[in-house]
C-alpha cells in the first residue's frame, strides 16, 4: 500500500462516517430515531423500586396505570408476589410528601 491508497481509504472512511452521522441527525430531527418512540407523558410502565435480595434474585416494584405489581426476578424464573396494588389518594399524598422531604 502506498500513501495515495491510504489517503483514499481514509477519505472514503470519513465520507461514510459523515453520511451515517448525517442520517442519524436527520432521523432524530424527524423523530424516527431511538429505541423508544414513546414520549415520557404517554408511558404507562415505570419501575418504582428495585432491590437485590442476593446474587441471583431481586424484587422489583413496577407501576402500570396506577396499579403496582411486586415481582421476584430470579436467574431461571420470575414470580409475581403481589399484583394490582392500587394507589388511593392518601397513598399518593404520602409518596409525594416523602419525595419532598428527600429533596
Amino acid at each position: 500500500m502506498n500513501l495515495q491508497e491510504i489517503t483514499y481509504f481514509l477519505a472514503a472512511l470519513l465520507f461514510v462516517l459523515a453520511l451515517m452521522g448525517g442520517l442519524a441527525l436527520l432521523l432524530k430531527k424527524l423523530g424516527i430515531a431511538g429505541p423508544a418512540m414513546i414520549t415520557p407523558a404517554k408511558r404507562r410502565l415505570k419501575v418504582i423500586e428495585n432491590m437485590p435480595l442476593d446474587a441471583r434474585r431481586r424484587v422489583v416494584l413496577i407501576e402500570r396505570d396506577n396499579q403496582q405489581h411486586l415481582i421476584l426476578l430470579g436467574q431461571h424464573n420470575d414470580l409475581v408476589i403481589e399484583q394490582n396494588i392500587s394507589l388511593d389518594a392518601e397513598d399518593l399524598r404520602n409518596i409525594e410528601q416523602g419525595k419532598e422531604r428527600a429533596a
